[in-house]
């Protein structure tokens, strides 16, 4: 958008301004103030509003603390942008700006030190926070503590961040010192050795509870270990702060409140210290089963709340767990997942309850009246996480997702290609999410000028309802996405939401996906004759039109001749898109070639392509798991949970349907992130390949030349020449590097230093340094980029034309295994330019195939068929 000289008056503004004033949804009302605020630079939200903390200081909300109420439409402000950056940009703008990052830290609340609030911790436990006693010393002490307070025997023992080693907590010797031990805390010490846990716990005979939470054992951990100690200890309730199958009365009094250290619960009747529990809190502690002793009306008749929110409940059927629940009659409210184990009904749920008066925080009245069963705000926060020392900087990046807002730059010329992300200042930041906010926000660019380059970004905020004193102010995070566009789904980048609702959708997803069969796949029709060479029986040269420049310059074949009327061409090789209007405005004739095939979109769009392989052949090795986050974001939630659970690598790569150069293109294992980014244009997500194969260290990829002269019967040609593009940088997955495009990226032709290789030079060293055969890896490959096309042929039949013909660049990583990976493919004339770039490269490196002859080659293969330098698949 473009204006002309310096806006003086309100009548200027709004005629520079006009579409983004009308696009920001701002009343036209407040267009008037607006323009006094922006001219005089006036931010009075402190006048208006205050920011207070809560969750413990996790969070911050904004508040209406002016004396009078405030009505709708009344009133419009300025929030400033505390930072403004390009994703890449990120690292290095917190860093390089003196205060930067402590400043987002405060506003993230990430700069709080976890392990500080020490000062409620008893007398042995405060000694565990001094570094001069050794963990026997605080052993010997806690005895002694035991002993004066006549308690008898040591039966609750917490050895919490010793740094206890496997060693150490060998020679500890606890079975022998605390034989009647019924609860050990171990958290956030060394272990590292299942064996040595498993042959210690089993020692003990009373043992209840064991918390090895924060040790290095749990990142191998798996069930085979748990089911080992479970088995072992037949009393073990609690594991790692989950219930085992054994739960009784304890475990529910210990989430209850009533058994802890002071009153650890040994030798008392379970069922008469239960009686008086009006709160149970029993989330996330993987509960497969309610049929307990201890879970009843009998033993906890005073129950009137109970979160159950994480659990999987899988033992049970919805019915039969609303059954449960209905029997406690004092009952009033009530947390679990929706959808989840009761049913993806919040109106269904209420109505089976009886005397149930608050679902997750929503009064019930409100939910049955509303008609809404789906509830979204009252959604457990994502508040950041992060490791006790985690450099502020890594907390920030992490955080941010919770935080960020884009736009996107354009003028009467382009759009830009990349988003501008930015934080709201400390007052913008504190708005939360409503599902019902009382606030309008949106990003505004103010052009004092009149022109794009004098533009200065704001965010505008203004009431959409009347507001009173003390009252939170709220925004839509998701403003204007609704059900349709995946909006419960979405709210995952912000808040909590059902793990098994979307883990369900990703395993049916699985399912289809395992289901399909790769024998679909059928050899093209034998009734269909091969096409054969276009060659003029006058042996006259072929007319050839083309609007790329390399082509005209490069290709000097005798059999092809370059004209400048497309109507008069035997060949139309073009960067536009020609169906069949746009055959009729030019005049083409169906005789004339031309080098696209109908439908080719189902291979060259990433999108496309993704639902295109898994059709034909479901979930082959050779391509990566894919999901359309603009279709399947359900079950790409339900994958990563899965993933998560499982400790298994969980880094993604993020690619817009229909972009080159990686522009858009993002490696993160961030969900917010993964989720926030949807914002910017549609996308693709792929499982990244983390363990690629490297050369020297850095990572590559291979660009194959695939040239297509049927779809049915299926003819292709490879080039015996490939390009192998190289990051600058040397490959890690250290966090930060993530932001680095020369450490992830190969593509450098627009981007960084140009670092290509010829293919013989390649070959060679790769063969050396991996002391691998590239012949079987070359084997591998070219049969996987035949399946690509398999699998085009089969989903999309009508690919077929006689009158077409094309060349595909075919995008190749291997994996540490040194097996292909399909990356994408690439369509005609994106391929056909940057052959320029890539021929140049090669031949600076001293190939003998020249770009020229290239060209020659993939001409006389499509048109003469003449097979030199090329190879059939």
């Amino acid at each position: 958008m473009a204006g002309a000289g310096t806006i003086r008056t309100y009548e200027d503004f709004v005629k520079v301004h006009g579409l983004l004033l009308a696009a920001a949804g701002i009343p036209q009302s407040l267009y008037h103030k607006l323009f006094e605020k922006l001219s005089t630079e006036t931010f009075d939200g402190g006048n208006y509003f205050q920011v207070e903390p809560v969750d413990d200081g996790r969070q911050r909300r904004l508040v209406l603390t002016s004396s009078d109420s405030m009505a709708k439409e009344s009133n419009i402000f300025l929030v400033d942008h505390a930072l403004s950056f390009r994703l890449s940009d990120a690292p290095k703008q917190l860093q390089e700006v003196p205060g930067l990052v402590e400043r987002m830290a405060s506003l993230m609340c990430v700069d709080i030190d976890l392990n500080s609030d020490s000062e409620d911790v008893d007398d042995v436990g405060s000694e565990l926070y001094d570094s001069k006693l050794g963990v026997m010393e605080i052993v010997e002490r806690e005895v002694e503590r035991v002993r004066k307070e006549g308690h008898g025997a040591v039966v609750w023992l917490e050895l919490e961040d010793l740094d206890i080693d496997d060693d150490v907590f060998l020679s500890l010797d606890l079975p022998s010192k605390f034989p009647d031990l019924i609860a050990l805390s171990l958290c956030g010490n060394k272990l590292k050795a299942a064996e040595t846990i498993i042959s210690e716990t089993m020692k003990f005979k009373c043992l209840k509870a064991l918390w090895l939470n924060n040790n290095p054992i749990l990142q191998n951990w798996d069930d085979s270990v748990a089911e080992v100690i479970i088995r072992n200890c037949p009393g073990l309730e609690i594991l790692n702060s989950s219930f085992t199958r054994k739960y009784t009365g304890w475990a529910l009094g210990f989430c209850g409140g009533i058994y802890d250290k002071d009153n650890p619960g040994c030798g008392l009747d379970t069922d008469r210290s239960l009686q008086g529990l009006t709160s149970l809190d029993l989330s996330n502690r993987r509960i497969h089963s309610l049929r307990n002793k201890g879970f009843s009306p009998d033993v906890m008749p005073s129950l009137s709340y109970i979160n159950l929110r994480g659990n999987p409940l899988n033992d049970h059927s919805i019915s039969d767990l609303r059954q449960l629940l209905q029997v406690f009659t004092e009952l009033h409210a009530l947390e679990v997942d929706i959808p989840g184990p009761l049913g993806d009904n919040a109106i269904e749920i209420a109505q089976s309850i009886p005397g149930l008066s608050l679902l997750n925080g929503v009064n019930t009245t409100k939910i049955l009246e509303s008609g809404k069963g789906v509830i979204d705000s009252v959604l457990l926060p994502r508040l950041p996480e992060w490791t006790s020392g985690e450099p502020l900087l890594d907390r920030v990046l992490n955080a941010m997702w919770l935080y960020l807002m884009s736009y996107r730059l354009a003028d009467d010329e382009k759009i830009d290609e990349t988003s501008i992300w930015y934080v709201m200042d400390e007052l913008g930041s504190a708005l939360r999410h409503s599902d019902e906010p009382n606030f309008g926000v949106s990003p505004f660019l103010y052009m004092p000028e009149g022109t794009l380059k004098s533009a200065v970004s704001f965010t505008i905020l203004w009431p959409t309802k009347n507001i009173q004193y003390g009252d939170e102010c709220t925004r839509d995070y998701l403003f204007g996405i609704g059900e349709e566009k995946q909006r419960s789904a979405r709210l995952t980048a912000w808040f909590h939401t059902p793990h098994n609702y979307f883990i369900r959708e990703y395993e049916k997803h699985w399912q289809n996906l395992k289901s399909t069969s790769s024998s679909l796949v059928k050899k093209a029709s034998t009734t269909t004759t091969t096409p054969t060479s276009l060659a003029r029986s006058d042996g006259h040269p072929l007319q050839v039109y083309t609007d790329i420049p390399s082509v005209e310059e490069l290709l000097t074949h005798p059999g092809f001749i370059i004209t400048t009327n497309p109507k008069e061409a035997d060949i139309i090789w073009t960067s536009m898109q020609v169906d069949e209007e746009a055959r009729k405005a030019i005049g083409l004739n169906d005789q004339q070639c031309i080098n696209q095939f109908p439908f080719e979109a189902c291979l060259v769009m990433k999108h496309h392509l993704a639902e295109t392989v898994q059709k034909a052949y479901g979930s082959p090795e050779w391509f990566q798991p894919t999901y359309n986050l603009e279709t399947q974001l359900t079950q790409f939630i339900g994958d990563y949970y899965v993933r998560e659970h499982d400790k298994s690598d969980n880094l993604w790569i993020l690619k817009p349907w229909n972009m080159a150069r990686t522009i858009d293109t993002t490696v993160t294992g961030n969900l917010s992130a993964i989720i926030r980014l949807m914002e910017t244009g549609p996308k693709i997500c792929q499982k990244y390949i983390e363990q690629p194969a490297l050369f020297k260290g850095r990572k590559f990829d291979i660009r194959y030349i695939v040239l297509v002269r049927s779809i049915h019967p299926l003819e292709l040609f490879i080039t015996d020449v490939f390009w192998v593009r190289l990051a600058n940088n040397a490959y890690t997955l250290d966090e930060k590097s993530l932001f680095e495009y020369e450490t992830h990226f190969t593509v450098m032709n627009y981007r960084g230093t140009l670092n290509h290789m010829n293919t013989p030079e390649f070959v060679k060293e790769f063969e050396q340094e991996h002391q691998v055969k590239w012949m079987e890896i070359h084997s591998r490959i070219k049969q996987m980029i035949r399946m690509v096309f398999e699998s085009a042929a089969l989903v999309h039949p009508e690919m077929q034309s006689a009158s077409a013909r094309a060349m595909y660049g075919v995008d190749v990583m291997l994996d540490s295994s040194f097996k292909p990976k399909l990356l994408e493919v690439t369509y005609c004339p994106d391929c056909t330019r940057a052959c320029k770039y890539d021929m140049e490269a090669v031949t600076s490196g001293g190939e003998t195939v020249k770009a020229r002859d290239f060209y020659n080659y993939v001409f006389g293969c499509l048109f003469l068929n003449e097979t030199t330098h090329v190879s059939p698949l």
